[in-house]
């Protein structure tokens, strides 16, 4: 279940607006206290000015959208320069011998994990699931659980611990609410809204029917950031079963609760639903509505979506022909960038174009020459070769 939320997580932000990494600016021993505060975990990029591959990944990994979300929703981030005074306390405690090192570190100091060497956008994202997954928020609480202690407050935490370490709370949280006579109270409505993790069930229609005195305890934001997040719980569900029922349950909680965001919502939960489950025709349909009207014109997302398609359903020949259209509107949108060209040539051989793809990795080769970016150019000169060959 945690594997299947993850990958829906990935698909949703995918195509999010997002800007990157959101990195914590005070000392290191206040990040310390707000990662106790909040129940996270601090990830710690220690580099140095000079380090060419801390430079690169400043560039491109931190500043992914899909980066951004997953980590600004998780984690709490720093960047530390190891070779200034600030960093004099992290490094006594923390020794860094190669740049850049990544840390993960919880609340009470301990190392969760550390690895060295700059990631690309998919590895850091898979790093960081793995660190979090190694926390276990819940653990304390379970055994006073199991021993029989049903306090209130013990109930609440343990909920919450539940939902941190991205594990189900609705059996503790249902056996609560279910002997409570009264859930107007203010602790049972806060005690709702940290339970109501799930748009298919019945602690989050209380969710909905509680919302306006439960948004004057807390705020409108907060309460409307809990909707979504159930409501992408429910397709994360919706995959795990193959249900239909559950996509359109979803759909329609956007819908009725947060109708500004319906339809955007409507259009990811198609596409990751579709694509989750091998549904090959659907999701080209869902993805040529997307394309049509909803990133028609931004060269980026264009890019990222033929790559996805590329990558779903490699051996599809719908699949294939419907990227390739994709990643040529791409190219053409952007005309400065040689890895948009490589796509659509990738996808033109793919579809048995030969004589166009050597064209197009040409045109792709002539960029990444104009950028003295070598690496490029090798990399699309033995694609040309190969075509030739």
């Amino acid at each position: 279940m945690k594997y299947i939320s993850f990958l829906v997580f990935l698909l949703f932000t995918s195509f999010a607006n997002g800007q990157g990494i959101d990195f914590f600016t005070g000392t290191w021993e206040e990040a310390l206290e707000k990662a106790k505060t909040e129940g996270k975990i601090i990830f710690v990029d220690a580099y140095a000015q000079w380090c060419g591959p801390c430079k690169r990944m400043a560039k491109t990994t931190f500043k992914d959208p899909k980066v951004g979300d997953y980590f600004n929703a998780n984690f709490i981030n720093m960047k530390l320069d190891m070779e200034k005074k600030e960093s004099t306390s992290f490094r006594r405690k923390y020794p860094v011998s190669a740049f850049p090192t990544l840390y993960f570190i919880d609340g009470k100091g301990d190392v969760v994990h550390k690895l060295k060497g700059a990631q690309q956008s998919e590895q850091l994202l898979k790093i960081g699931k793995f660190a979090l997954g190694k926390v276990d928020y819940s653990a304390d609480y379970a055994k006073l659980y199991e021993e029989g202690n049903r306090d209130p407050e013990l109930m609440y935490n343990y909920v919450q611990a539940l939902n941190k370490s991205n594990k189900s709370s609705l059996k503790v949280a249902n056996e609560y609410l279910s002997t409570q006579k009264d859930l107007t109270s203010e602790f049972n409505q806060k005690f709702i809204l940290e339970a109501a993790t799930e748009a298919d069930s019945r602690i989050f229609d209380w969710l909905i029917k509680y919302r306006s005195s439960i948004e004057q305890l807390s705020s409108k934001e907060t309460v409307d950031a809990k909707i979504e997040k159930a409501c992408h719980n429910t397709i994360t569900k919706a995959v795990e079963y193959e249900s239909e029922d559950l996509l359109a349950n979803a759909k329609s909680a956007m819908k009725k609760n947060l109708p500004a965001k319906a339809k955007s919502f409507a259009v990811m939960a198609d596409m990751t639903y579709f694509k989750e489950v091998g549904d090959a025709d659907n999701y080209l349909k869902c993805c040529t509505n997307y394309a049509k009207k909803t990133i028609k014109n931004n060269p980026s997302k264009l890019h990222e979506l033929a790559k996805d398609i590329q990558s779903t359903f490699a051996s599809n020949t719908n699949a294939l022909l419907q990227a390739e259209k994709i990643a040529k509107k791409a190219a053409d949108l952007k005309k400065t960038d040689y890895n948009y060209y490589m796509t659509y040539a990738a996808l033109l051989y793919k579809n048995g174009k030969n004589v166009e793809a050597i064209k197009i990795a040409k045109k792709s080769l002539d960029l990444a020459t104009a950028k003295e970016d070598k690496r490029a150019e090798l990399g699309i000169q033995q694609f040309i070769q190969k075509l030739q060959g």
